[in-house]
């Protein structure tokens, strides 16, 4: 993603904080491993964005398919 592991842990930390993921961190032998899953909320939320963006495109008169 381009992202340091600072940076990103700061952007997953907010999501989680404001309930669109959960986080479970495990360690495989003695590394960490961190995953990160939608909760019923953030997919509303994810939907919700898409459907804002699809509209902005439609109101566009482009097309988000590709040629």
């Amino acid at each position: 993603m381009g992202l340091s592991d600072s940076a990103l842990s700061k952007q997953l930390a907010t999501l989680e904080e404001a309930g669109y993921i959960e986080i479970r961190r495990i360690f495989v032998g003695k590394r960490p491993r961190t995953s990160a899953r939608l909760t019923a909320t953030g997919r509303a939320a994810f939907e919700q964005h898409v459907a804002a963006l699809q509209q902005m495109v439609a109101g566009s008169g482009l097309s988000i398919v590709p040629r």
